[in-house]
């Protein structure tokens, strides 16, 4: 029987360390040629597939692979492509059906978030339904950190990392100007409804009070009164407030504090915008000089101080990926457990995509100070091993070297287009 042949692609917002999951993938199918041929890559995600532009991840370098370990960014391509619902149409899954036929496609690694565990379930559904089996396996990945059935999702230790890190760094910038210029400095990061990003910001502080004095989480409802009394009181003890604020916070009615009704490509919310509004508040209430930044893509691309537990973790559920569709595993997504022990250390495992696809993981209040302005100890002791480690990329005149893939596409073999 001749061997099959995989697919590969990356979904949604990138990470600092997906590509990791990429090398780990072709690289674990690179040691089975005896049983998987061809590493094809979806030219910008699932897109990829469905216009039937694959690249033959075979035309690079093993030297090209490796380095994707150290390349922030997604190597070939994502996209915000929301999959139709299969009881509504079941023409896009039968497209890639049909491009997996065609070029002899039995395995689908599909690298992404709560979306794409729900799009890598119906493939699986469908493929059995038309005749054609592909092994279906997601590959966490999201710096949300929402994943369920995991300890982690590989991106956020990074994010994680860089928040903290920032956060230390601007707090002693604001602690050195506050005696007689600004007082205030806000800084807003990513996190639709669960707030382990804006948690890990907490990381910075190494004893009480130090900074930052304020998190505002989607988890906690904004109370404008409340944030505006903890920030003078702050400023009155210390002479400066630093808040971190997760872009997903929102009043008790579920109305975003940014105000924003825009939607994305998967028909969330459009976030963003947290940090001026707050900074308005404050400006207006108290009439203190601030400053505020929105890590925006930075805290996302930010490779040059990844966590090293996160690329390791990153690369080896790509590699756990392929091992697992050799052992006959189909529509579930590898899982990052931690062991029970006092110094951390974690395994691979792997959960059903019936119970992952759709479901988002938020903070537990436990890991939520009382007064909802900061986290607990239970919450440092898990967030803090997950950012340990350095792993510099190499530079190169003075900057981070990333090369670049030759990015090879294969002839095409289906005579209709996608949409056509």
């Amino acid at each position: 029987m001749t061997k099959k042949n995989a697919f590969y692609a990356q979904s949604g917002g990138v990470t600092a360390v997906i590509n990791a999951s990429a090398s780990g993938v072709i690289e674990a199918c690179r040691e089975h040629r005896d049983k998987i041929g061809t590493v094809y890559a979806g030219q910008n995600g699932i897109l990829g597939a469905l216009h039937e532009n694959l690249i033959d991840t075979s035309k690079e370098t093993p030297s090209a692979i490796a380095a994707l370990k150290h390349t922030p960014g997604g190597a070939f391509g994502s996209c915000r492509y929301k999959m139709k619902d299969l009881k509504d149409s079941s023409a896009e899954y039968e497209r890639l059906v049909e491009v997996f036929k065609a070029h002899n496609i039995g395995y689908f690694f599909y690298n992404g978030g709560g979306d794409s565990a729900d799009t890598c379930l119906k493939v699986s559904q469908i493929s059995a339904k038309m005749g054609y089996p592909i092994q279906a396996i997601h590959i966490p990945k999201t710096i949300d950190n929402d994943l369920p059935f995991t300890d982690c999702s590989p991106g956020f230790g990074s994010v994680a990392k860089y928040v903290a890190v920032s956060t230390k760094e601007a707090s002693l910038d604001i602690a050195s100007m506050a005696a007689s210029s600004t007082k205030i400095f806000i800084l807003e990061v990513m996190g639709r409804h669960a707030g382990w990003i804006a948690a890990a910001g907490g990381l910075a502080a190494e004893e009480a009070g130090d900074p930052p004095h304020i998190i505002v989480f989607p988890e906690i409802p904004f109370v404008r009164e409340e944030f505006i009394a903890r920030v003078e009181k702050t400023v009155n003890e210390k002479g400066y407030c630093v808040v971190v604020a997760s872009e997903g916070a929102s009043y008790a009615d579920g109305a975003l504090i940014s105000g924003s009704l825009n939607k994305d490509a998967f028909g969330h919310q459009q976030l963003g915008g947290v940090a001026p509004t707050l900074a308005s508040m404050v400006k207006h209430s108290l009439g203190y000089k601030y400053h505020y930044a929105l890590a925006d893509y930075l805290q996302r691309s930010a490779r040059h101080v990844a966590s090293k537990t996160d690329v390791e973790q990153a690369y080896a559920v790509g590699r756990a990926a392929v091992e697992k569709a050799l052992e006959g595993r189909n529509a579930i997504m590898v899982t990052i457990e931690r062991k029970d022990s006092k110094k951390y250390s974690w395994g691979l495992g792997e959960s059903s995509l019936l119970k992952v696809a759709n479901v988002e993981k938020k903070m537990p209040r436990s890991f939520i100070s009382k007064d909802g302005f900061g986290i607990t100890q239970k919450a440092r002791d898990y967030l803090q091993p997950l950012i340990v480690g350095e792993d510099y990329p190499p530079y190169k005149n003075g900057v981070p070297h990333y090369p670049k893939l030759k990015k090879v596409l294969a002839p095409k073999k289906l005579a209709t287009e996608f949409g056509g």
